[in-house]
C-alpha cells in the first residue's frame, strides 16, 4: 500500500456470493471522521441509500446519551472504494479468517445502511466524548467506484419487514406509557383475552377486539401526551381506573366476554370494536377527566346508553364511517367521533371542536387536516 498510510482494523473476513467482506470493531469517535457525509456533494447515482432525514437524528442521538448503559446499535454496512488488504493473523486453517484489514487513506467510504445511526452518532459524541472508545461494528465491502452500493442497499432491504407499533410497545421495557399500557392490558381480564399484542389493525375475522397499539395510542390521547413523556403516579392511577370502568360499563364489550357475542361479529355490528372508537373516547375520557374531577366516573358510565351501532348513520355516518359503511381512522375522524360522543353526553364543545363540526356539518371537506384513509 503506498507509503504504508492505511487504516487499520482487527478484522474477520468471510464470503458472499464468491466476494469476501470483512466484519470490524470501529471506535465510535472515528465514525464521524471515516464516514464522512454529505448528500449534496453525492450525486443521486452514486447515493447509496434515501437522502438523510434529519427528523430522526434528535431522537436516536438522545436515545444514545440518556442510555449510555444499555443502548443498542446494529452494524454499519458500508462500500469502500479503494486498496484492501486483508492479513491472517496465522497461516492455521482455523485462523485464516482473523486478521488485520488495510484500507488506504485515500479510500472513499459510502454507507450502504446506516447513515441515520452515523449522523446520531456524531450528535452524541458532541455532548458525551467519553462514549468514543466504545465500538460499533461495521461490515466492509470492497466496491470498486462505488458502482454497486444501491445494488447493495437495495439487496439489504429486498426482505426487511419492518415490526408492527404494537409488537414495539410490547418489547419495549423503557417508555413509562408503553409500561403503563402493558400493565393495564395484564391485569383486566376483558383486555388481557382479547387484546392482539402484534397487529396494529385487525381483520374482520380475528378473535381479537383491540390491539395494543389502539390502547397505548388511547393512553396518549388520554393523558395529552407524546411518545416518551413521563407519566406521574395521579396520571397512572386514572389511566388503570379508566380503562376498569370502561371495560364494565359497555355492555357490547361484556358480552364478549361471557361470549355472548364473538368479537367478529362485534366489529360487524358496532364501532366500539374499532381503533376510531377507542381514541375518540379517549378524547372525551380527557376532557371529563380535565374538568369533572372526582365526577368523570359519572359521565363515562353514560356511555351504556348511546347506540354505537353501524346502523346508526345518523350519529357515526361520515364521522366513523363513510358513505360505504366502511370504518375510517385518521385524525379528522377520531374528532368528528369524539365531537358526537361529547354531544351526546350533554357535554360542551371546545371553540375548536365547534369549528370542525361548522365544516362538517356544511360539508366542507376542504380542511387540510381532512383524510379519506380508512382502516379496517
Amino acid at each position: 500500500m503506498e507509503n504504508g498510510f492505511s487504516y487499520n482494523f482487527p478484522a474477520i473476513r468471510g464470503k458472499q456470493a464468491g466476494k469476501n467482506y470483512y466484519v470490524v470493531m470501529c471506535p465510535l469517535r472515528l465514525i464521524p471522521k471515516i464516514f464522512l457525509f454529505d448528500e449534496e456533494e453525492i450525486p443521486p447515482e452514486y447515493r447509496a441509500q434515501r437522502i438523510l432525514n434529519k427528523n430522526r437524528i434528535p431522537e436516536m442521538t438522545n436515545y444514545i446519551v440518556e442510555h449510555p448503559d444499555d443502548y443498542v446499535f446494529s452494524s454499519l454496512t458500508a462500500s469502500v472504494d479503494g486498496e484492501m488488504n486483508f492479513e491472517p493473523f496465522s497461516k492455521k486453517s482455523t485462523y485464516k479468517d482473523l486478521g488485520n484489514l488495510k484500507i488506504s487513506l485515500d479510500s472513499r467510504f459510502l454507507i450502504n445502511d446506516g447513515q441515520h445511526r452515523r449522523a446520531a452518532i456524531e450528535e452524541a459524541l458532541k455532548i458525551a466524548p467519553e462514549l468514543g472508545n466504545e465500538t460499533i461494528s461495521v461490515v466492509f465491502f470492497h466496491d470498486e467506484g462505488l458502482k454497486k452500493s444501491q445494488q447493495i442497499f437495495a439487496d439489504l432491504n429486498r426482505h426487511a419487514v419492518n415490526t408492527t407499533s404494537s409488537i414495539g410497545i410490547l418489547y419495549d421495557h423503557r417508555d413509562e406509557l408503553a409500561l403503563i399500557t402493558k400493565e393495564i392490558v395484564d391485569e383486566i381480564p376483558l383486555l388481557s383475552r382479547y387484546t392482539d399484542k402484534e397487529k396494529v389493525s385487525l381483520s374482520k375475522n380475528s378473535p381479537k377486539l383491540l390491539s395494543l397499539n389502539h390502547i397505548f395510542n388511547a393512553n396518549l390521547r388520554l393523558l395529552g401526551k407524546s411518545k416518551g413523556d413521563s407519566i406521574t403516579g395521579e396520571e397512572r392511577d386514572f389511566l388503570k381506573a379508566y380503562w376498569g370502568l370502561l371495560c364494565e360499563t359497555l355492555p357490547e364489550w361484556n358480552q364478549v366476554l361471557e361470549k355472548k357475542i364473538s368479537p367478529r361479529e362485534l366489529r360487524m355490528q358496532s364501532i366500539v370494536a374499532h381503533g376510531v372508537f377507542v381514541e375518540a373516547v379517549a378524547i372525551v375520557g380527557k376532557y371529563i377527566y380535565d374538568h369533572y374531577g372526582e365526577g368523570w366516573r359519572e359521565v363515562l358510565v353514560e356511555l351504556k346508553e348511546l347506540d354505537w351501532s353501524r346502523t346508526n348513520h345518523r350519529d357515526w355516518l361520515g364521522r366513523a364511517f363513510n358513505s360505504s359503511g366502511r370504518i375510517q381512522k385518521n385524525n379528522h375522524t377520531v374528532q368528528l367521533t369524539a365531537n358526537q360522543i361529547k354531544q351526546k353526553l350533554r357535554l360542551p364543545l371546545t371553540e375548536a371542536e365547534q369549528k370542525l363540526e361548522k365544516r362538517y356539518k356544511g360539508g366542507d371537506q376542504s380542511d387540510p387536516e381532512y383524510d379519506q384513509q380508512s382502516v379496517k
